[in-house]
Parts: C-alpha cells; sequence; structure tokens
C-alpha cells in the first residue's frame, strides 16, 4: 500500500519519527492528541472500510480542536436474534462461541477483532474501543437456544473475539448471567480473558470445574509493565493475572496460560520468563498465538509501533512479513495463527521446549458434555414468554 511503502522509505532513509508517523497515516486516519486518548490503545481513528465517505479531523484556524472532549466509553445496546455464533474454521478448536460484548475497552492495540467495527458503521480504531455494544438479553437468548429440540451441546468457546471481562461488565454483568445459565444447563464453556474480574465468577466456575465443565485460559503477553500498559492500557496488569492464575488454580479450575500474540522482535524475548511464571502460578496448560495484522489493524499496530518503540519499527515489520510471506497478514488457514518461515519455526521450537521442560501440556484438559440437561417443556415454555 502506497503509505506503507512510504513510511518504510523514511525509515530506512533515517526519517524522523515524526515524519514516518505521518507518512503511516496519510490515508489511514488522523492522529489523536494525546490528552483526548489519554487511557487508549490507538493513536488514529481511521474510517470504516465500508463507508461511502472518509472523515478527517483539521484545525479549521479557530483552535477548536482544543476544546474536543477526550474520547469517553460509551455503551449501546444490541439486541441480536440469537447469541451463539458458529464457526466451521478448520485451524479452530471450537465450533461456536458467544461475544456477551461488541468492542473492548481493554484497547489491546493489535486486536485482531478491531476490523469487526466497522460492520457498525464506525472506526477499528478509538471507536472500537470506546463506542461498545452490550447484549443484555444474551442469558435469555441463551437458554432459548439450549432449549431447542435436537441441541447436541458441544464447548462454548467465551473470549475469543473480545474480551467477556472487560471493564463494562463489572455493571452489566453479562458474563455472569451467562455462566448462570451454562450452570443450570450443565453446559461446558473455556474461557480466555486478559481481565483479573474472572476471580469474581470463581465461585460458579468452581463449581462447574468439579463435574469437567469449564477452563479458562489467561492471556498473559509481556510481563513489562510498561510495555503492557502502553500495548494493553486498560487490562489488568500481567502481575494482576499471573495473581488470577493462582487463584483460579487454587479454586481447582484447570487454567492455561495464552501467549496472544508473540510480536517479533517486541516481547518473543519473554516467551520463556512467561510459561515459567505462569506454570509457577499454578497453570498447567500453555498455548501462543503469532500477531495477527489484518484490514485496519495493520496501520494501527503501526502507528502505534511508531509512536512508541520508532527505533524497532523496520526490525518488527521485517521479521512480521518474513511469517507472511511479505506481507502484513496472510489469512490463509493453518497460517495466520502461526506463520510460516525459519523465525516462525524458532519461535514454535522455543515455545515447545519450554512447555516440555516446565510439564506444561502433558495432559490436554477435555470438557464434557454427557452432563448436559436441558430444561423440562414447562420451563422451556417459560423461556419463550
Amino acid at each position: 500500500m502506497e503509505q506503507i511503502v512510504k513510511a518504510d522509505s523514511l525509515a530506512s532513509l533515517g526519517g524522523g519519527r515524526a515524519r514516518i508517523a505521518d507518512a503511516l497515516v496519510e490515508r489511514s486516519g488522523v492522529r489523536i492528541e494525546i490528552d483526548r486518548r489519554r487511557g487508549r490503545g490507538a493513536g488514529i481513528n481511521p474510517t470504516g472500510r465500508f463507508e461511502p465517505t472518509t472523515r478527517e479531523v483539521f484545525d479549521d484556524g479557530w483552535e477548536s480542536l482544543e476544546d474536543l472532549p477526550p474520547f469517553k466509553t460509551e455503551v449501546q445496546i444490541e439486541k441480536p436474534r440469537t447469541i451463539i455464533t458458529r464457526n466451521s474454521s478448520p485451524d479452530i478448536s471450537f465450533d461456536r462461541s458467544i461475544n456477551p460484548y461488541r468492542g473492548c475497552e481493554h484497547g489491546c492495540v493489535y486486536c485482531f477483532a478491531r476490523p469487526t467495527h466497522a460492520y457498525m458503521g464506525m472506526s477499528p480504531g478509538l471507536d472500537f474501543e470506546s463506542k461498545l455494544f452490550a447484549k443484555p438479553d444474551a442469558p435469555r437468548l441463551l437458554e432459548r437456544e439450549l432449549s431447542k429440540p435436537g441441541y447436541e451441546p458441544r464447548t462454548i468457546a467465551i473470549g475469543t473475539n473480545t474480551d467477556p471481562y472487560q471493564p463494562v461488565e463489572k455493571k452489566w454483568r453479562i458474563m455472569r448471567e451467562i455462566l448462570e445459565v451454562l450452570e443450570a444447563y450443565n453446559h461446558p464453556v473455556g474461557i480466555v480473558t486478559k481481565s483479573a474480574l474472572v476471580m469474581r465468577d470463581m465461585d460458579i466456575l468452581g463449581r462447574m470445574a468439579e463435574k469437567g465443565l469449564a477452563k479458562v485460559a489467561l492471556s498473559v503477553t509481556t510481563l513489562d509493565r510498561k510495555l503492557a500498559r502502553t500495548m494493553e492500557p486498560r487490562a489488568a496488569t500481567p502481575t494482576r493475572r499471573l495473581e488470577a492464575i493462582r487463584a483460579l488454580s487454587d479454586h481447582g479450575i484447570p487454567v492455561s496460560v495464552m501467549m496472544g500474540p508473540v510480536i517479533p522482535g517486541l516481547n518473543d524475548s519473554e516467551i520463556e520468563r512467561i510459561l515459567e511464571s505462569a506454570h509457577a502460578a499454578g497453570a498447567r496448560e500453555a498455548g501462543y498465538v503469532m500477531l495477527r495484522l489484518p484490514l485496519e489493524v495493520s496501520p494501527i499496530f503501526k502507528d502505534w509501533l511508531l509512536r512508541h518503540y520508532p527505533d524497532r519499527f523496520r526490525h518488527v515489520m521485517s521479521l512480521v512479513r518474513s511469517m507472511r510471506d511479505g506481507k502484513d497478514y496472510d489469512a490463509e488457514w493453518g497460517k495466520r495463527m502461526r506463520g510460516t518461515g525459519p523465525y516462525a519455526w524458532q519461535i514454535g521450537r522455543r515455545f515447545e521446549m519450554a512447555a516440555k521442560r516446565l510439564g506444561l501440556n502433558k495432559e490436554r484438559m477435555k470438557l464434557t458434555t454427557e452432563l448436559f440437561r436441558p430444561l423440562s417443556r414447562g420451563a422451556e415454555q417459560l423461556v419463550l414468554l
């Protein structure tokens, strides 16, 4: 793309940080002032790819930009017809999932789910982390779908797109109500989160875990608090995530650590330390995902990288492209999660060796579906009312 080539050219010529960043966001969106986006991950708010017009913020000479308020989190109610999302992707271990929220306040700059906000006519940038959609009908819809005749239970994955325990969950409590429904039906669930708020629901998860119905994965991308603060501004600190792993493990809840994503040249040096820390906290399984930069995520991530780590820009992006056939991203099944080439192979072997040394992944816990208990006819009718 034109702006990418220009950015790399400036970098190779030793261009200043501001000049490179300006070239990068030339057609991707306008950088937002630091005071307005304080506590947010993205530095730009590019127009969604489906919009007929492009928004551009500029100073008209009246210094009006100084009067704009900071980005505040706004939550709208979404009313979907169904809540269980199905998928048939061959490189994913689950075939159904639930997303209690659309958008994520954690603001992780690398989040591969950002492009989904374009379907709502919003930006995958700052809009994704500040203009959220909550689905308060999710528990009721879940009951209805689980009660349908012929429903065949399989593990429901939650947290695979946006985090179910992001900060707004403290108020909305949608995730807790979903767990209450799943517990009533004895339905298995696997959760992925980078929030310590998951500890709030250890009572439900503990009871489900005793029956082989629940497991949790904590995403730990770095142990460097400064890096975490800039890269995942509203997520729990690395220390809090390790505390959550320990608390879950102490409550008898199977817990694993997910290093997602591994960013070459930025956090890949921490693979062994993260696995060691998670294992010491009680994790017994581990996994990783390589950095993914689909669609609008690429310019958002690059803008962030240039703002915070300009000296590493060329090195990081060179390694990324070496694993993606010379591109920022390759969406081909089987390649998108791990990448290809020598560097991707090296990351995989390091991860496997560290996990083996620590005794991680000796046994993969498989949740049971044999205890699933559908509602009776009478209860089913009540759900429809």
